[in-house]
């Protein structure tokens, strides 16, 4: 059993950087965003192009001790129950309700719930969230690989992108390097307690070799799509490596 668990995860690996290989244009020798071309996120090619070509895909955030977490704020984070019916109801129902779908180009769509996700081997680090606004902070995160999730779905040969949609009306994608790094992560969990409303519960994603806002919040589902999905109207680079 432990050896199909091996195989199973290289071979999902091995499709991860299999499609960022579709992201090479004809005749270039460096990868490119999937918003390539777009006037108003140049600065998507130049962060991405250097990190992918300059540091190993695997490559961690800093970790640190129990003892350095500091304090956290959840600046311009307005609660989805103040507009959206369905997240009210599950929250007030603390979200034992609250299901994730995983569709899409995977070959076993499923729905998980906070049980289910934390029925999986968790995983804990401390990394510091560096937000766009500029201040940082020091966190402990708890939750399940996303690389996990995606293997028990079973993402398709042909899957390139992860797609989150979340109850407060955020949409933002990842592409399948990011997706299987072994420190992104479904977090169910902060400093030792369960995820705190304010920071996203009951599930937010973390991406903790990008900026902050790509861990995005309240998570609702996720989409697995061969084509880059672009939410057009965010305002913000979709790659921010750091």
């Amino acid at each position: 059993m432990e050896k199909k668990k091996i195989i199973t995860r290289r071979k999902a690996i091995i499709t991860g950087l299999t499609s960022i290989g579709g992201l090479f244009l004809a005749g270039c020798s460096k990868p490119l965003p999937p918003t390539y071309g777009n006037i108003l996120r140049m600065g998507d090619n130049l962060t991405y192009v250097a990190h992918r070509a300059l540091l190993p895909g695997q490559s961690l955030a800093k970790e640190y001790n129990y003892r350095d977490i500091s304090s956290f704020p959840a600046t311009g984070t307005t609660n989805p129950a103040s507009f959206n019916e369905d997240y009210s109801r599950l929250q007030k129902n603390a979200f034992a309700d609250w299901a994730l779908p995983i569709e899409g180009s995977v070959s076993r769509p499923g729905s998980y719930s906070l049980a289910d996700l934390q029925k999986f081997p968790s995983h804990t680090h401390i990394t510091r969230h560096t937000c766009e606004e500029g201040w940082t902070a020091i966190g402990q995160w708890t939750g399940v690989p996303l690389s996990t999730i995606l293997q028990s779905v079973g993402i398709l040969p042909s899957a390139r992108f992860i797609n989150f949609y979340a109850y407060d009306g955020y949409i933002d994608s990842i592409d399948l390097l990011d997706a299987f790094h072994p420190q992104t992560m479904l977090a169910y969990g902060m400093n030792g307690r369960d995820l705190p409303v304010a920071h996203g519960a009951p599930v937010r994603v973390r991406v903790e070799n990008q900026i902050g806002y790509k861990s995005m919040k309240y998570l609702q589902r996720i989409v697995v799509t061969d084509e880059f999905v672009d939410p057009g109207d965010s305002g913000w680079a979709w790659y921010t490596g750091i």
